[in-house]
């Protein structure tokens, strides 16, 4: 490996521990915006979010997708379909901070690669190795105990890892980079979020002007907390191997469940452990799995003998 490549090989990793850090600790967050309630902040996090990304592609320059994009009616109605879903995470999960449900949140970000899986089986008729059924199988399992823990249905962890799931579905069939898509799907989460600021400003519930300059630095800043590792995580995604950003991915819920037990001393009985030691073990298997498979692929690719081209007349000159 040449200096140059481990020098990209190391920014890459940097860029994917700063972007899942930030996701990991952004729980840390969302209470600094009280006493603006779930879905205020959630709607200066759309419009602030289109804000910061319209300015990150003005300073690239980078605007030729849109036009294409306004052409194609089937990648809009996916980019809205992506938008939907993605209000519903968001607004979701900044409820579930701010009332005191960090660990079942996240949860959620635990166990969406099995719904992922489950997706894809479910959906895309995806065949599975033996270690994943075994890893989903774990994983139902420790969502029966989690109920019988917490007298019901882990819903919030479910909602969050299925509407995730969704989002990454959609994304993948839109195909396009991480901030024109946050831009297009802000894009249209805008308007909407706008008028219900408008209106909670009209009925005199608004909390923007009435808490001081703190705390409008604190909601515009929503934008920034949105797109910022998003950014970091498009520059990891082109330096590292798919295997290592999956790795890094287990960060985020691992720095979440930790503030959760640690810093907002949420309640952990034993049943709870118990459902989040399946999920663990789930995602073990998991990612051996997967490891091994990376590993069998590379040792093929290395085995495949390289065929030498007969150099051209314009060469041998």
């Amino acid at each position: 490996m040449t200096g140059k490549s481990q020098g990209e090989r190391r920014v890459g990793l940097l860029n994917g521990f700063a972007a899942y850090g930030m996701w990991g600790l952004v729980p840390l967050f969302w209470p600094l915006l009280k006493p603006a309630g779930a879905v205020e902040i959630l709607a200066h996090r759309m419009a602030w979010s289109l804000v910061f990304v319209a300015v990150a592609l003005l300073f690239v320059r980078r605007w030729a997708w849109a036009g294409e994009l306004i052409r194609q009616p089937r990648r809009l109605a996916l980019i809205a379909l992506a938008a939907g879903v993605i209000t519903i995470n968001w607004g979701l999960y900044i409820w579930s901070v701010n009332t005191g449900h960090v660990v079942e949140a996240s949860l959620g970000y635990f166990i969406n690669p099995l719904v992922t899986i489950a997706i894809g089986v479910l959906l895309l008729k995806e065949r599975l190795r033996p270690v994943q059924w075994a890893a989903v199988g774990v994983g139902f399992a420790a969502v029966i105990v989690l109920t019988i823990g917490y007298g019901q249905p882990p819903w919030i962890s479910l909602v969050l890892a299925f509407s995730f799931a969704t989002y990454g579905l959609v994304k993948k069939k839109v195909n396009l980079g991480g901030v024109e898509s946050l831009a297009a799907e802000t894009a249209i989460q805008f308007l909407p979020a706008v008028g219900y600021l408008v209106w909670l400003s009209v009925q005199g519930e608004s909390t923007f002007t009435s808490e001081g300059a703190g705390h409008v630095a604190l909601l515009a800043a929503t934008g920034v907390v949105t797109a910022l590792p998003l950014v970091c995580f498009g520059a990891a995604a082109i330096r590292v191997p798919l295997s290592t950003l999956g790795l890094l991915q287990y960060l985020a819920p691992v720095f979440q469940f930790l503030l959760g037990v640690l810093y907002f001393h949420e309640a952990m009985p034993a049943e709870r452990w118990a459902g989040f030691a399946l999920v663990w073990l789930a995602l073990t298997l998991l990612t051996a799995d997967a490891w091994r498979s990376a590993r069998r692929s590379r040792v093929a690719e290395l085995s495949v003998p390289k065929v030498d081209r007969p150099r051209s007349a314009a060469v041998d000159a």
